[in-house]
């Protein structure tokens, strides 16, 4: 890992790579359009490749070859052209070849063929990260960084990172690049037919995550054909103030006489990319199924012109992996306060002691109380504070989609927390000394973070609103040097406790229109802290977030569960415009009355569900929120009064069938979704603990697989993990599996469902081979497919009984075919 807070001469502005002529420069500029090459495992199958054999390796068997197809790319037009690299990571080659190897010879091949420039190509680990998988983040960047170290000595003139589906990973890749390397970076991930990654990122997210880590150029690849991509090519232009690339697939895949065809014809291809064009990509190219044919095209569509200046509006944001959080105009945004040990007993015992349960439903109960973003601060002396931060931010992003504000006055404990970070974080905070500058903004720039500055210096805080104001314009012209722009700075006036200084509030709130008019920027307070020493301390604050507010707040720090803070903030949503038409107010409020000046709940309807206090303590509710550290007791408390069965069957299997309903409408992700399997396992778990033989019934067993010569494994390992969280005996057979194995298993054990996985189309051929076995020698077993270079008409084409698009499809699969 690189440490970087030593100040500004390790941080790396986009203008600061190295670039081979005047026109990649301005490529990265967006004043040129780039053309890149095709597909290469069409090209490799249409030239006999063996179904299975590692493409990457003909660099050293077949040079010869892989040059051939590069120079078909090069006479079609293509500038850029990517080398026979995309699985030549150590994890995917093992002891084939190494890396160094692999690349030097894949450059050579793509400089060979005449190529303007050689980008060095970087794919997926085949691995998950954690928390949903194993792979860790500094195991991930390691496997990225040999390649980046070996594209660069191999003589690449440029980076391209593709078909990331995981943003994690994706960081990971990127930092890999910026701390290896100076060449410049392209960064494309891979989307579905919803529009998200498999782990729920949408385009915007990933164009402002990207754009804010400092990748030179952006986009998207493979997924989908053209026209399909149009909307999400459209969200990043909106976002992104890098360059877009686009690289889509030539349509849907099919199987004709054993072959993969695509339906998407150059012409149409041509016409659908066209439109991009039109609306500000300016690196553009091809992807599966596409050939030179299609290039062809491309190259003619853009030569001898310009791309069109692109103006993008740049508001304060931040993200997580699923959602995110922009301000624009008035709108505000309401950071929860509770994970943080000041004044909290409990909390600094959880943090002593570990139990990340606790933080947890902390997190969660925030979540559903409706703030936006979450403070992380685990600042106790007695424990290895950047350490419980890292454990913090993965387990929280495990359970909650919200963005994090990492909150801590250490710039180490930061830094090692916002690197593992899956998307945009705050960091809170940096203030008016030199040395928090220097420590501080070098940590937000690297690792693509929005700032707190707080106003206070090496004097203190001083009393008045334009002295916080003159510290604030010192904090964002000192980001701006480190190449910060204002719109990733929000600025906090430092609230006073009333009782003690109580001529300073007027000031406070003066200080932060000023800086709200003056700057231009974003500004958060501590709200809660004005009450201090006061009693009813809820009214004054509530006050104060009202003053606030109008003042120009637009981040308040508080308890998103205090009644009275809710009140205000929904209320201030409505005058503020936020809350378009008052459609959430009213859905919040309609019905209820005035209770002793505070809102109070109607009376319920006969049948309506019971009060929230006993529904967070529900089977149902802990399994939706993912609350598995409280499933035992929970479990075991029901399973006082009922049989085990009537517990799985009445409690468990009806949660989970609503998680999955969640997660088919877009409102859950599959961290959530995993989440929420892991809680239910929890329960599973104390069920067959206490039960007797023949108390529970088995669920039935599934075997899995990544299907022969194809080493992708994710995809196989979160349905694994999820059909093993629903109840289901899973036997993993694992990657590059031999028909053989699965047909033994499936006869040993005597399975009824098989679920076969594949990523690439040169392995699609194999699952077919493996179903045509599994009909022959047993012909009663059902068999699911899922990966991404499927689709229901391809799983027919292979003769599946199923296409798992998604695990959660997997396990409704699971349940009609073993009945359960």
């Amino acid at each position: 890992m690189l440490a970087i807070t030593d100040g500004i001469a390790k941080v790396r502005n986009r203008d600061q790579v190295r670039t081979k002529d005047e026109y990649l420069a301005a490529v990265l500029r967006g004043e040129a359009y780039l053309v890149f090459d095709g597909a290469m495992g069409t090209m490799l199958q249409a030239s006999g490749m063996e179904a299975g054999e590692l493409p990457e390796l003909l660099c050293l068997t077949d040079p010869a070859g892989v040059t051939a197809i590069h120079r078909q790319y090069v006479e079609a037009g293509s500038q850029a052209i990517t080398t026979n690299t995309f699985g030549a990571n150590a994890r995917k080659l093992g002891d084939a070849a190494t890396v160094e190897d692999v690349f030097a010879a894949a450059v050579a091949c793509a400089r060979e063929s005449g190529a303007r420039y050689v980008a060095g190509d970087i794919g997926p680990t085949g691995g998950l990260l954690e928390p949903l998988g194993t792979m860790s983040f500094d195991e991930a960047y390691d496997l990225f960084a040999q390649e980046v170290r070996a594209a660069d000595a191999a003589g690449a003139d440029l980076l391209v990172i593709e078909t990331m589906a995981d943003l994690l990973e994706m960081k990971a890749a990127v930092l890999a690049a910026k701390e290896n390397s100076d060449l410049p970076i392209f960064a494309t991930m891979t989307f579905g037919e919803d529009g998200r990654t498999f782990l729920g990122t949408s385009p915007q997210i990933a164009a402002l995550t990207l754009d804010a880590l400092g990748v030179n150029v952006l986009g998207v690849n493979c997924s989908l054909g053209p026209s399909d991509l149009q909307p999400i090519v459209s969200a990043m232009l909106e976002t992104a103030t890098c360059p877009v690339m686009a690289q889509a697939n030539a349509g849907l895949p099919s199987v004709v006489d054993g072959h993969t065809v695509y339906s998407i014809m150059p012409d149409e291809y041509a016409n659908a990319v066209q439109a991009m064009v039109d609306e500000g990509v300016s690196v553009i190219g091809g992807c599966c199924g596409t050939n030179p044919d299609y290039i062809r095209q491309l190259a003619a569509m853009v030569e001898g012109k310009r791309p069109p200046h692109r103006e993008v509006e740049t508001p304060f944001s931040l993200t997580s992996a699923q959602n995110a959080v922009v301000l624009r105009g008035r709108e505000v945004a309401v950071i929860g306060e509770r994970i943080n040990p000041t004044g909290k007993k409990r909390l600094k015992e959880a943090l002593r002691t570990k139990d990340y349960n606790y933080v947890l439903n902390e997190a969660i109960s925030q979540t559903e109380a409706g703030a936006d973003v979450l403070d992380v601060n685990a600042g106790l002396p007695e424990i290895d504070e950047a350490a419980t931060l890292v454990t913090l931010v993965g387990q929280i992003q495990g359970v909650s989609g919200l963005p994090l504000q990492i909150d801590s006055a250490d710039p180490a404990a930061v830094e090692a927390a916002v690197r593992v970070y899956s998307g945009k974080p705050l960091i809170n905070s940096v203030n008016g000394k030199q040395e928090s500058l220097d420590a501080v903004l070098p940590v937000a720039k690297h690792y693509g973070c929005a700032v707190v500055g707080l106003t206070l210096d090496e004097n203190g805080i001083p009393p008045t609103g334009e002295e916080r104001f003159a510290i604030a314009a010192r904090i964002v012209e000192a980001a701006e040097a480190y190449g910060i722009p204002r719109s990733h700075v929000a600025i906090d006036c430092l609230v006073m406790a009333a009782s003690t200084n109580q001529q300073e509030v007027v000031e406070i709130l003066k200080g932060v229109t000023l800086v709200k008019e003056r700057l231009g920027v974003r500004t958060v307070l501590g709200v809660s802290n004005v009450s201090f020493g006061l009693p009813l301390r809820e009214i004054v604050n509530a006050t104060f977030l009202s003053a606030a507010f109008a003042a120009g707040l637009d981040m308040p720090i508080l308890n998103p569960m205090a009644t009275r803070y809710k009140e205000v903030v929904d209320t201030w949503r409505v005058l503020c415009a936020q809350d378009e038409g008052a459609a959430g107010y009213i859905a919040e409020y309609a019905g209820k009355t005035l209770d002793a000046g505070a809102v109070a709940q109607a009376p319920a309807a006969e049948g309506a569900p019971g009060s929230s206090a006993e529904d967070d303590g529900s089977i149902r509710h802990l399994i939706i929120t993912g609350r598995k550290g409280d499933m035992v007791q929970a479990t075991q408390a029901l399973l006082a009064d009922h049989d085990a069965m009537e517990v799985i069957n009445e409690h468990l299997i009806p949660a989970l069938d609503e998680v999955g309903a969640l997660f088919e409408k877009g409102t859950f992700f599959l961290p959530q979704l995993m989440a929420s399997a892991e809680a239910a396992k929890a329960g599973f778990d104390v069920i067959r603990s206490n039960a007797s033989e023949g108390d529970v019934d088995e669920k039935g067993s599934v075997a899995v697989a990544t299907v022969k010569g194809d080493i992708h494994d994710i995809g196989k390992n979160i349905v694994r993990m999820l059909l093993e969280n629903y109840g289901y005996r899973v036997y993993d057979l694992g990657r590059d599996v031999d028909p053989e194995l699965i047909v033994q298993t499936v006869q040993e054990h005597d399975i009824k469902l098989v679920g076969l996985s594949a990523l690439m189309t040169t392995t699609v051929h194999n699952m077919e081979e493996a179903i045509k076995l599994l009909r022959e020698k047993a012909p009663d077993v059902k068999v699911m497919v899922g990966g991404a270079v499927l689709n229901p008409e391809y799983a027919r084409m292979v003769g599946a009984d199923f296409y798992a698009k998604d695990a959660a499809e997997s396990a409704r699969i699971a349940g009609e075919v073993l009945g359960s």
